[in-house]
């Protein structure tokens, strides 16, 4: 029988913050009026022109796609050995070993302006995983590039890692803003 490993570390955060799931409501909404526009009161679109079931069609799929982005979680978890980031909804996991683990510290950032957004981002810096706040935990590795985990509970992670990470060195750790 297989046994679960004991989680050292565990925080679930919502994806996408109220604003952007104001912005993501946008096209299902549009959708739904032209609908209503035609369908329901029988005026035509002349531009361009869809069927009732295509406009059906697409009403229904745009609100499928909204209500499964607003359900996205961000999840960070620390178990014997590794650190697993995901967005469950999605099925994008991300597994870090401790061992593998240089330096680690808690950084403060714009989700907007440092990495373009919410949610798994990439560039010369690294990758992100963000879903809310500007709290983080800036994570160098071994074997690539940075990991920059987004958590309401920064400080704490970087403790924990700190700890567990075999090839961390005491002055490795910066507080940087």
């Amino acid at each position: 029988m297989f046994r679960k490993s004991a989680r050292l570390f565990h925080e679930v955060q919502r994806l996408p913050p109220r604003r952007t799931r104001i912005a993501l409501l946008t096209p299902p909404c549009i959708m739904l009026a032209l609908l209503i526009w035609q369908v329901v009161l029988g005026h035509q679109m002349k531009h361009p022109e869809m069927s009732n079931g295509e406009i059906t069609g697409w009403t229904i799929f745009l609100w499928l796609i909204y209500l499964r982005l607003i359900t996205v979680r961000l999840v960070t978890d620390v178990e014997a050995g590794e650190l697993v980031v995901r967005l469950r909804g999605l099925g994008r996991k991300r597994r870090v070993p401790l061992g593998g683990i240089r330096s680690v510290e808690t950084i403060t950032f714009d989700a907007g302006r440092d990495y373009g957004g919410y949610g798994i981002r990439k560039g010369s810096w690294g990758q992100a995983y963000i879903a809310g706040g500007n709290q983080g935990v800036r994570i160098e590795t071994a074997g690539g590039p940075a990991v920059i985990v987004g958590s309401t509970r920064s400080a704490e992670l970087a403790d924990l890692l700190r700890d567990h990470a075999a090839g961390f060195q005491e002055g490795d750790a910066t507080e940087c803003t």
